[in-house]
């Protein structure tokens, strides 16, 4: 038994450096509401649906207390839908500038597929985002074998593992420990232990290190090296099996999990 597929995020792994596009977004609609989000608030749910993703962030017990003084009462469902109907134009408006394939991806994804490997992706987008995505990351040298969105699973995104399993399934994958799923925020990690297969977070480009490509190239190296190495343990105690620290250490990853397959080992439990 060996690794038959490997199954990625998009924002903030392929694409993305920062997984800024939605950043940009979520501040902008908090924002017209008198709520001055921090970055960490920002960042804590990303990955999953953006639905989902406001009624985390409005559940955060200050954005809650900020809301309610200024709105003179709780929020409601309806006020995520509110805020989720100004999201998707904002956020569809500036999507293709944020499709450029991240440093190293390209390369890899052209050497596992001649190692024969099936290539997959699941996302926090929607239907109408990923379809802009998809095809600018196309014209600029990525593009997986399959994608798909919540829209293709009634809604049930991350944590959920129904994505994962859909591509599974369309791609022949076969079992799921022989799946790889590759993310970089924390539900990225819980989808995979969800759907049983092996989780690997990346820290370049990630949510979770939270920094542009501009910024990380400008920093001292000791202070990057920290960020680098801080982000690595959250990702592990989030649930991955395996940080790497960009996507060049991926093909490393497969062989370090052919190695455990053989060896009769598997994700469930470890």
């Amino acid at each position: 038994m060996k690794v038959q597929g490997i199954i990625m995020d998009w924002a903030g792994t392929v694409v993305d450096y920062g997984c800024m596009a939605p950043v940009h977004v979520f501040l902008d609609i908090f924002r017209s509401k008198g709520i001055e989000p921090t970055m960490e608030e920002v960042r804590a749910p990303m990955g999953l649906l953006k639905w989902d993703h406001i009624q985390k962030m409005l559940e955060m017990p200050r954005i809650g207390k900020l809301f309610e003084e200024r709105m003179g009462r709780p929020y409601t469902d309806s006020d995520v839908d509110h805020l989720h109907e100004e999201f998707e134009p904002k956020l569809l408006a500036i999507l293709h500038r944020f499709a450029d394939p991240i440093e190293h991806v390209v390369d890899v994804i052209n050497q596992l597929r001649r190692n024969g490997l099936k290539l997959g992706a699941t996302t926090g987008y929607n239907d109408a985002m990923m379809k802009i995505v998809a095809s600018k990351a196309n014209e600029n040298g990525y593009a997986p074998d399959y994608w798909l969105t919540p829209d293709s699973v009634n809604g049930k995104g991350r944590p959920y593992p129904y994505m994962i399993y859909a591509n599974i399934i369309h791609l022949d994958m076969g079992m799921p420990s022989q799946v790889i799923k590759v993310g970089d925020t924390a539900s990225d990690m819980q989808e995979a232990r969800n759907a049983g297969v092996w989780a690997v977070g990346v820290v370049k480009g990630s949510s979770i290190l939270g920094l542009t490509v501009e910024e990380a190239n400008a920093m001292e190296a000791n202070e990057l090296r920290n960020l680098i190495e801080a982000a690595k343990q959250q990702l592990m105690d989030r649930g991955a099996h395996y940080v790497i620290e960009d996507m060049s250490q991926l093909p490393d990853i497969v062989e370090a999990v052919n190695n455990r397959l053989r060896e009769g080992g598997g994700p469930c439990g470890n």
